[in-house]
């Protein structure tokens, strides 16, 4: 359901096979602060924030595959926070599903309850189904460095950004966050209109001012954003006009406000969208169509498995960080119009390590040796 991770240090690797299942308004958001890190029982820990500044009740989830995460609120009500600590060396992503009825029978794995997203209980202890949003996190990777990427590898269905939190490190206090904040904003509704600039009268954007400017995709108009997803992916393709046929083109055809998008991988299964069998390689598998779109929306997310140098955000350890559903505003264009060199906040020597490659049917762990093996179920 993700990615490869990309990372910026010489090593050696080993590759270990790894089950998985895996799997949208013009306004200015009101901007929520971070709630102060919050004790673990005494485990100490790197502080995480969910927040949820969509107009719906959300229902956040979290995956782990490595270290100790934290079980999470299932039901984010508008303009809510919530935050915990995971172990400095966790791996795991954050998702959001949508429209989720609970109960005995659901947290007993009965069935589904979600629209999207759906993991089959309430506190979801594995990936939920396609199409969702990820948030994915490796804390502690190569070369004590943080790897982390928004994902639309399993499909898209909120909107959601990564904003850095320092944790009190002064590397990471340094940084440019204009350079570790990326956002994907690809549902009509919660999006900014082209020219967006949010830092009028000093305010703070995505952990960002004026001094440090997030470079936003200023191209898509609010028709493009709102048929950006190929026709046959919608999740909920709008009826057909009273005659029964659609016309031609189908951008004629007014979409729902909510139009969560399957990837061509998760909808076909076919190895050439998922990268797999003889098209598993980065010289063998290239951007298909869904990719293509997802990637002109959301220029700064991952779109497909070898999408890494455009996807990958690298820091030093130490941080935690805030995953923010409907953040308002555009999708960030951080990596082309910075570089990979801006991003990839490393001291170590040039060389190409440690990514974690996903899809719908298995994923891939590439861990950096030296000696170093760990096994996920």
């Amino acid at each position: 359901m993700s990615c490869r991770f990309f990372a910026v240090v010489a090593s050696i690797c080993l590759i270990l096979p790894l089950r998985t299942l895996a799997l949208h308004h013009l306004r200015q958001p009101q901007l929520l602060q971070p709630i102060p890190r919050q004790s673990n029982g005494g485990g100490g820990g790197l502080p995480m924030i969910i927040t949820n500044q969509c107009e719906e009740t959300i229902f956040p989830a979290l995956s782990t595959q490595g270290g100790t995460g934290s079980n999470v609120k299932s039901t984010m009500s508008p303009n809510t926070n919530q935050s915990f600590s995971v172990s400095s060396d966790w791996q795991g992503r954050i998702w959001g599903r949508t429209n989720c009825t609970f109960n005995n029978n659901t947290e007993s794995g009965g069935g589904s309850s979600c629209t999207t997203g759906d993991c089959g209980t309430e506190d979801c202890k594995s990936a939920g189904n396609p199409p969702a949003t990820l948030a994915e996190f490796t804390m502690n990777g190569s070369s004590s460095q943080t790897f982390y990427d928004i994902s639309l590898v399993d499909g898209y269905n909120l909107p959601v950004a990564i904003v850095l939190l320092p944790n009190g490190n002064s590397a990471l206090e340094k940084l440019d966050q204009s350079t570790t904040n990326p956002s994907c904003v690809a549902s009509v509704g919660d999006l900014a209109a082209q020219g967006f600039d949010p830092y009028g009268n000093g305010q703070i954007f995505l952990g960002t001012s004026s001094s440090d400017p997030l470079p936003f995709e200023q191209n898509n108009s609010a028709s493009d954003v709102s048929s950006w997803c190929p026709w046959d992916l919608q999740v909920n393709p709008p009826q057909a006009p009273g005659n029964g046929t659609y016309p031609y083109p189908d951008t004629d055809v007014a979409r729902p406000a909510f139009n969560p998008c399957y990837s061509a991988c998760a909808k076909y299964n076919k190895p050439e969208y998922c990268c797999t069998g003889q098209y598993d390689g980065s010289s063998q598998c290239s951007p298909n169509y869904y990719s293509k779109a997802a990637k002109d929306v959301c220029p700064d997310a991952y779109s497909y498995a070898y999408d890494d140098q455009t996807s990958t955000f690298i820091n030093p350890t130490g941080g935690g960080y805030q995953v923010i559903f409907c953040p308002g505003g555009r999708s960030t264009n951080i990596i082309a119009s910075k570089g990979t060199d801006q991003i990839h906040h490393s001291g170590s020597s040039s060389g190409k390590i440690g990514w974690l490659k996903i899809d719908r049917i298995a994923t891939w762990l590439v861990v950096a040796a030296p000696m170093v093996v760990m096994f996920f179920s």
